[in-house]
């Protein structure tokens, strides 16, 4: 068996010495030596890499040493993964409390725009769609966040005719989560004198009865998806790449020349600097098929996305993260990744102290799980499969679904929100009739609607 102990000698003390530029592009390079040797195989040298990164990385320092601390961990979880016994006996006592993750979604939610700017648009393009309907049913399948139907309650009470009757039924796999949102929001319902009813269903996204959302006829039906359609992807499949012309003009692998930077002095100038230093990668990180639509349990999506478009929703809203994480390689992955993390930690760099509490909270139970998850996890452990606009754009339309713009209207209120938030890094762009929510040139999230067609 190989051994995990150093055999290449331990790292010099002059990396101590670096300058910040100089040590974060030193520190990129590490990281892709790193991955090569973990997608080798080659762990002796893996973990030698991993001690000098460790001398340079930190989750408290500048956004490279804190990116490079989560890469880090998730390239030594993947290591570890090849000891089962060992991997399982290090996290067996390892607890998520549910107070933790409503506290960290609750400070994604305030320390970034992008789920305020998704709501704005979600329940705009609601409202529009809904416009006259007496009964209304709104199916969120990520029920986590009150904000959102409050503000719709509150602009459904003001209605000249008067407010429709409301349904909203909540999917979500803890019930606690659910309790709270029934709380809130029947308790605003009744002081708008709204008439309204919460149906709560306790369930995974992957296991979801759709009898238990007991939609009626006679009602207007909207969907409401935020960062939540992702983790139904699946392994590459031949069959709907045969199906969707499209896909054949898609290209193979990642190419990093096609990579916009984010701006100057940010992570992203950092990565471009490394590829232009000439990165070659292993045989691993070329040999990926083209960013295909599915995956091993392909029929897990599209049997979601049908049963979707039978339920015949007057308007769906679909927000994911606009990344192409769902590489079939680890070096695919991690080069993208490190592109998409490295816009986000630069967002906090820009706004929030790099003491703050929060950002350290967020940082690491968010977006270090789920680095940690695009990188050590494979096959159905992998949930963090984000995908580009134009990929899901080409999955709904093969499901049957017809895009419906996002209105001018909707689109201007959500830019004046945008340019409120006080950076000017942040930025938003149509994008066929969708929007896209960037950092910089880089986009992060993709918001858009449909319809069944019919």
């Amino acid at each position: 068996m190989m051994s995990l102990s150093p055999s290449l000698g331990s790292p010099h003390p002059w990396l101590r010495e670096l300058k910040s530029e100089e040590r974060g592009l030193y520190l990129i390079q590490l990281l892709l030596t790193c991955a090569n040797h973990v997608a080798a195989g080659s762990l002796e040298n893996a973990n030698t890499i991993l001690e000098q990164i460790s001398l340079l990385a930190s989750p408290e320092g500048d956004t490279m040493q804190r990116i490079a601390a989560y890469f880090t961990e998730a390239l030594a979880d993947r290591i570890l993964k090849t000891w089962p016994g060992i991997h399982r006996a290090l996290n067996s006592t390892r607890m998520v409390m549910v107070s933790d993750e409503i506290l960290v979604q609750r400070l994604f939610f305030e320390l970034f725009p992008f789920l305020k700017v998704a709501l704005l648009l979600t329940n705009q393009a609601i409202i529009e769609a809904m416009e006259g309907e007496k009964m209304i049913h709104i199916i969120d399948l990520n029920a986590a966040e009150p904000a959102q139907w409050i503000a719709l309650l509150q602009v459904l009470s003001s209605r000249p005719e008067g407010p429709p009757h409301l349904r909203i039924t909540g999917v979500h796999q803890k019930k606690e989560i659910l309790d709270q949102i029934a709380h809130r929001l029947t308790e605003e319902a009744e002081k708008l004198d709204i008439p309204f009813q919460f149906n709560p269903v306790v369930s995974k996204l992957e296991n979801l009865d759709f009898d238990k959302l007991r939609v009626k006829t006679g009602e207007a039906l909207a969907i409401s998806s935020i960062l939540q359609l992702h983790s139904l992807l699946a392994w590459d499949d031949d069959s709907i790449q045969r199906k969707s012309p499209l896909l054949s003009k898609s290209s193979n692998g990642v190419h990093m020349q096609r990579v916009l930077p984010m701006s100057q002095s940010t992570l992203g100038d950092l990565l471009e600097k490394d590829m232009a230093n000439g990165y070659t990668p292993s045989p691993d990180s070329t040999s990926s098929s083209p960013a295909s639509l599915t995956t091993s349990n392909s029929m897990n999506m599209e049997r979601f996305l049908n049963a979707l478009w039978g339920l015949s929703p007057k308007v769906m809203v679909v927000t994911e993260q606009d990344s192409h994480h769902n590489g079939s390689t680890l070096m695919e992955r991690l080069l993208e990744a490190l592109y998409s993390y490295a816009a986000l930690f630069d967002c906090l760099e820009s706004t929030v102290s790099r003491t703050s509490l929060e950002r350290l909270r967020v940082e690491k139970m968010l977006f270090g799980e789920q680095i940690k998850n695009i990188i050590a996890c494979e096959g159905s452990e992998r949930k963090e499969r984000h995908e580009k606009l134009d990929k899901w754009l080409q999955r709904f339309d093969l499901a049957g679904f017809g895009n419906v713009p996002l209105s001018y209207l909707n689109m201007l209120q959500a830019t004046r929100f945008l340019q409120s938030f006080g950076c000017e890094g942040y930025k938003m762009r149509e994008e066929n009739g969708c929007v896209v929510i960037c950092w910089q040139d880089r986009s992060l999230f993709s918001i858009s609607a449909w319809r069944s067609r019919k």
